[in-house]
């Protein structure tokens, strides 16, 4: 059967969409321009996170599974990286919003409470299934974020955090990873005599530096010793010491993808890690952008919901990040010309070859 021809309006519902802007300023009869803006961006957020969430349904199906094949790698890879750019887009989207000046929201802000951006379902649940550690969230008011959302969106937020989430797929995947093997255990040895020697040279040049304060010289040195202690606990026999959430396996994986990404065969695995860690920070730079946003609108009274507003945005800022294990690796990272050789074997098995 011929199917029937499909109109533009029609497909996109466009008679919904551009009808679901209703600003409680009209119901008032207030005079207050800039709502149709705000309305209009916060459903575009909306919909984009729609769309995140909906990418996340296919990594999770990809790297859920025991082996990751090579085509769900690549589609894994390509999927984040689509998040991130949509990510990049909702820090743009501050721009627009900040067209609006403070005397401008004040004509419609009073109506919107008790509402307020903290009541977004989806992107409680874009933080959840990345992998926030509930024990990291920050309380509003010393209350979880659930009183503060409908018993409708408390289920769903439950429900989302019942599901795998990227970080522990991502903590499983690597653990079983053949890097672990390090070309064995005489090359991981080197390796690790190497970063101390690196993190022992750094000491000696803080001690030698007769200009700076003494304190500050014993805050570096510890912070020194601490680096040390955490790169020893990776390699200890429960792997999970030393403050890291990632285990001690899923750990030495990721240093040496970081360390030998130009390997054809570690490629992929590089990407992935690198845009792991772009999302983690472009979600920062919202959180802080969206913080100072609001400090520029409202000052220092409270947001709409209730919350301290931009200092409680803030905190968020700082302890919400999912990723931050991978951002520590560069501490453990020693120069290229420091860096041992793989063993012929290891190099084999990471190379592509052309010819006989």
């Amino acid at each position: 059967m011929a199917r029937a021809p499909v109109y533009y309006a029609d497909y996109l519902k466009l008679d919904r969409l551009l009808t679901s802007q209703q600003p409680e300023s009209l119901k008032e009869g207030v005079d207050a321009h800039d709502e149709m803006l705000f309305i209009i961006v916060h459903q575009a957020y909306e919909l984009w996170f729609k769309q995140i969430l909906h990418e996340l349904d296919r990594v999770e199906r990809d790297f859920g599974a025991v082996p990751v094949s090579d085509d769900a790698m690549a589609r894994i890879v390509h999927d984040l990286e689509r998040i991130h750019e949509i990510l990049k887009l909702t820090v743009a989207q501050l721009d627009v919003l900040e067209t609006m000046t403070p005397f401008d929201f004040l004509d419609f802000r009073d109506l919107l409470m008790p509402a307020s951006g903290f009541q977004s379902l989806q992107f409680r649940a874009i933080e959840t299934r990345l992998g926030l550690a509930a024990e990291t969230r920050v309380p509003l008011d010393d209350k979880a974020i659930e009183e503060r959302l409908s018993p409708a969106d408390r289920t769903a937020l439950s429900e989302a955090r019942e599901r795998p989430t990227v970080f522990v797929m991502l903590d499983q995947w690597l653990a079983r990873t053949p890097f672990l093997d390090w070309g064995g255990a005489s090359f991981r040895d080197a390796y690790r005599q190497a970063v101390e020697k690196h993190l022992a040279r750094d000491a000696d040049f803080i001690r030698a530096d007769r200009a700076m304060p003494e304190e500050k010289r014993e805050r570096e040195l510890k912070a020194i010793d601490k680096a040390i202690a955490s790169f020893a606990a990776i390699f200890a026999p429960e792997g999970d010491g030393g403050g890291w959430r990632l285990s001690g396996p899923a750990v030495q994986a990721a240093l040496f993808i970081t360390l030998y990404r130009d390997k054809p065969a570690v490629q992929p695995a590089f990407r992935l890690l690198a845009t792991l860690m772009d999302i983690d920070e472009t979600m920062t730079l919202w959180r802080y952008r969206h913080a100072l946003m609001v400090e520029r609108m409202i000052g220092v009274k409270i947001g709409t919901g209730g919350s301290s507003g931009h200092a409680y945005l803030r905190t968020t800022a700082e302890r919400h990040r999912v990723f931050a294990d991978l951002f520590r690796l560069s501490t453990f990272l020693i120069p290229r010309a420091a860096v041992p050789d793989l063993p012929a074997s290891v190099q084999a098995r990471l190379g592509f070859v052309y010819s006989t």
